[in-house]
């Protein structure tokens, strides 16, 4: 399980570095490489939910062979790409690959560790891999841009997705059968909670475009606005909502989702600050920009090791403060070596602090957010925790840095705007986890207590 995250969290970074060389091969610049990126993040944080719900109506198993199988077709497909509009769409099958074999994996994981320091344990190694995925993503596709190509940082995947479906055919227990009459997939509201977000990304990014027409901003912003009422009533008529009015009556869920949204926007926001001071700032090569990323990689996997030991000490919801305010400190120190023009090695310390910012806050928010959870709803709390973490992370991603560096809205440093645009999230985030309850064991356990 934790192979296939790893891959999936390389493929949302791997692309970055490489992107100069994709345009350069498919003659395309500007704004249309950001789909390469935005489009597998957003089509697999829109369709997360539907892939956990997927998970519970038809078997963990079964939806985890189909989401890695779509996962490494997209692979295969994106790394022979002849033009760029099939890129774009291997992208894209990537996304759905995503969304639909997340969720399984995850609620694999959760089911098959009890609550407690098991599985917080356990979920510490997922986070752990996570993290680093998205990390070293920045590292091998400097190295395999410069020695064998882009096109290899898709291709480099597939064996490795063949070995997590052997995996697990051998070693994950079969589905019970599939129960007649399965309830029909609510597939407008999936589609609606992706396009929500495209929308809105699309309106940012291109109001800060000089050279836009006036229209097309507002025109999506408001698409976006309308897409998002659509689907809170779509779902509150379906008869089998994509997500059911009493998952969000959870207020436990219900605020460590929010949390992790707002969190996960500030933490993608400074995996792109480093990039540009580095690149733009300081003139370092994507070899170099990615190694000097290591130190990164490496205190990730520290305070996701050792979150687990230290959640039972203080409590989730200490944890996931922590976590925020070591994030806030991470944007703070951004900002002032912008300021003083510091060379890059001085963004170490900064790198540290969203390691412990990622370490405390995504492990206690992953802990919080699905506790509680039975066989029957394990997928679709995984997959909205896993929504939530995605799309939080591309929608405060384009916000900072969308408006942090677009010259056509200010004159401002554009890191001193990216950082208080994040910091301003954190602050929404500090004040939804403050109020965020304590997570209520299962009655099962609740009875062995007693």
């Amino acid at each position: 399980m934790s192979m296939l995250q790893f891959f999936i969290a390389v493929d949302v970074t791997v692309v970055n570095i490489a992107l100069p060389s994709i345009g350069a091969d498919f003659g395309i610049g500007g704004p249309a490489l950001t789909w390469v990126v935005v489009g597998y993040t957003i089509t697999g944080g829109g369709l997360l939910m539907l892939g956990g719900r997927l998970s519970d109506l038809l078997g963990r198993r079964r939806v985890l062979l189909l989401g890695t199988g779509l996962f490494g077709a997209g692979s295969l497909l994106a790394g022979l790409a002849p033009t760029f509009p099939l890129l774009v769409g291997a992208r894209l099958l990537q996304g759905a690959g995503e969304a639909v074999a997340l969720p399984a994996a995850m609620a694999t994981i959760i089911l098959l560790f009890p609550e407690g320091p098991r599985r917080s344990r356990a979920l510490s190694v997922w986070a752990a891999v996570a993290s680093c995925g998205l990390v070293l993503g920045f590292v091998l596709s400097g190295i395999i841009t410069a020695h064998l190509g882009w096109r290899w940082i898709f291709l480099v995947a597939v064996p490795f997705i063949l070995v997590v479906v052997l995996a697990a055919v051998f070693l994950i227990e079969g589905d019970r059968p599939v129960a007649k009459g399965v309830p029909s997939l609510d597939l407008p509201g999936a589609l609606l909670l992706t396009a929500c977000p495209l929308l809105l990304i699309l309106g940012v990014v291109q109001g800060g475009e000089s050279g836009t027409p006036g229209w097309v901003a507002p025109a999506a912003l408001v698409g976006a606005v309308t897409a998002g009422v659509v689907f809170v009533r779509v779902e509150a008529r379906s008869l089998n909502p994509l997500l059911p009015l009493r998952f969000i009556a959870h207020r436990t869920r219900l605020t460590a989702n929010l949390t992790t949204m707002l969190l996960s926007g500030a933490l993608s926001t400074s995996f792109l600050l480093f990039t540009f001071y580095l690149q733009d700032r300081w003139g370092v090569g994507p070899l170099g920009a990615g190694l000097t990323m290591l130190p990164l990689a490496a205190s990730l996997i520290v305070f996701s090791l050792l979150t687990p030991r230290l959640l039972g000490r203080w409590g989730a919801r200490a944890c996931v403060l922590a976590g925020i305010g070591f994030t806030a400190a991470a944007m703070a120190a951004i900002a002032l070596v912008s300021a003083l023009q510091a060379n890059g090695v001085a963004l170490i310390p900064a790198m540290a602090l969203i390691s412990a910012g990622m370490g405390f806050g995504i492990v206690g928010l992953q802990y919080v957010a699905v506790s509680g959870v039975t066989e029957d709803d394990a997928g679709i709390a995984s997959g909205v925790q896993r929504a939530a973490d995605q799309l939080g992370g591309a929608t405060g991603t384009a916000v900072c840095i969308g408006l942090g560096f677009a010259p056509a809205l200010h004159s401002h440093d554009p890191f001193l705007v990216a950082t208080l645009l994040a910091v301003v999230g954190l602050v929404i985030g500090t004040v939804v986890a403050w109020r965020m309850p304590a997570p209520v064991p299962p009655a099962d356990q609740q009875e062995q207590a007693g």
